[in-house]
């Protein structure tokens, strides 16, 4: 018996995510006994999430059945953080980052996924009010430096067990499946049978409808992508809120969740892009409104939005000598540094702002408040509070970061034919 899997439509290396359970034994096997997949570099990668005490069983099964085969293998340890998202969700973001760190360039990484998979997909999402995600799972998307691929997709599950029954794998049966606890669980054990007793089609039919689906959404990313060229602003982390305002109310919500997506942050929630609306399109120019979530944030500023990832603020109360030598790291997680490294004829100290700064600017031979050179110069507000700031000894202020520097720091950098950079340590 043979499974007919689709052709791989891109070239490179396959690295098979094997489990140890059915379905990636099922594709492990499947693959190895091809040999234009051994011919492209097939390997296999079990990822340990260490949330079952049994979790070194899986190891070992699949380092056995890779042995067996002669697939090369590898094994990632994993933490899994429960953000508030789901321990399901939380497990597959650590699975997803082991992935990326493992993969080669131009690796296609080779997923069980099946059709009742899919189906159980479209289902969840569904009852989460999703839109464009009702595509569900897609046979072939970019990822990290190739791609993920997912050639079981049009295979129900009976069929992958009547391949391994008549192959006579060896696989383990996870005991959490078992529980009713996970959303997933509950629909494969008591929602999906129940619809295939009254349509026994069910499952192909939902699957059916994700490939359909799946295609609408991709003629709709094309318009979602000249339409967002013409409402974002010359830095793409924003928007211009006139401009997104023309935009009928359906649009505004499919660029604003493009825009995100573009931006590699975290998905809106369902309910984002009305609290957005209401809280951020409708706020004065002069307002400083923000929507938090997952760990980014979007702000409204005068006539923009802006988006990225949520960023603390300079502690109040901190400060630091700095000599010039060496990169000052920052409470932020970013960086202070001459570049080249030069030293300062005395040290200087590094601090947050307080208020009421003012410096002798470039050019001028009075002071001028940090605040109203922060302002003209458009650093907004959460930015602001980000900022560390240069000063002598006495408190004479030389810089805001690398954004304002005072005169008598701009001759100095010049004379010992360096510059200041303020930067993130990624």
């Amino acid at each position: 018996m043979a499974l007919t899997l689709p052709p791989l439509p891109v070239e490179g290396p396959v690295l098979v995510a094997c489990s140890g359970g059915l379905d990636s034994t099922v594709l492990l096997h499947a693959l190895a006994a091809m040999p234009a997949m051994r011919a492209r570099g097939l390997r296999a990668l079990h990822v340990d999430h260490g949330l079952h005490p049994q979790s070194g069983e899986w190891l070992d099964a699949c380092r056995a059945a890779c042995a067996t085969l002669g697939v090369p293998f590898e094994s990632r340890r994993v933490q899994v953080h429960d953000t508030g998202d789901g321990l399901e969700a939380a497990a597959r973001a650590a699975r997803h980052a082991a992935f990326a760190d493992v993969q080669r360039p131009g690796e296609v990484i080779a997923l069980a996924h099946h059709r009742d998979d899919q189906a159980e997909t479209v289902l969840l999402r569904l009852l989460r009010g999703a839109g464009d995600g009702l595509a569900a799972m897609r046979p072939l998307r970019a990822f990290g430096q190739g791609w993920l691929w997912r050639p079981l997709l049009a295979l129900p599950r009976a069929e992958l067990a009547g391949y391994a029954r008549a192959h006579g794998l060896h696989w383990l049966e996870d005991p959490s499946n078992a529980s009713d606890r996970h959303d997933r669980n509950f629909l494969r054990h008591h929602a999906l049978p129940r619809l295939a007793d009254r349509w026994p089609q069910a499952s192909a039919s939902l699957a059916r409808s994700a490939a359909l689906l799946a295609t609408q959404a991709d003629l709709l990313a094309g318009e979602d992508a000249r339409r967002l060229a013409q409402v974002q602003g010359l830095d793409p982390a924003s928007l211009s809120v006139p401009a997104l305002l023309a935009e009928p109310a359906g649009w505004r919500d499919r660029l604003l969740r493009a825009w995100v997506a573009a931006l590699d942050l975290p998905p809106l929630p369902a309910d984002a892009t009305t609290t957005i609306a209401r809280e951020l399109l409708d706020a004065r120019p002069d307002a400083s409104a923000a929507f938090a979530w997952s760990g980014a944030v979007m702000h409204r500023w005068r006539d923009l939005l802006h988006a990225g990832h949520e960023r603390a603020p300079l502690p109040a109360d901190w400060s630091a000598e700095w000599t010039g030598e060496a990169p000052l790291a920052l409470p932020t997680g970013d960086t202070l540094a001459l570049d080249p490294p030069r030293r300062f004829d005395a040290s200087l100290r590094v601090h947050a702002r307080q208020g009421g700064e003012r410096l002798v600017l470039p050019g001028r031979s009075h002071h001028t408040e940090l605040k109203h050179a922060l302002q003209d110069l458009g650093v907004p507000p959460w930015d602001r509070a980000r900022l560390p700031l240069v000063s002598t000894p006495d408190g004479t202020l030389l810089a805001a970061a690398d954004l304002i520097l005072s005169a008598s720091l701009t001759d100095w950098l010049a004379t010992h034919a360096t510059r200041l950079r303020w930067g993130s340590r990624d």
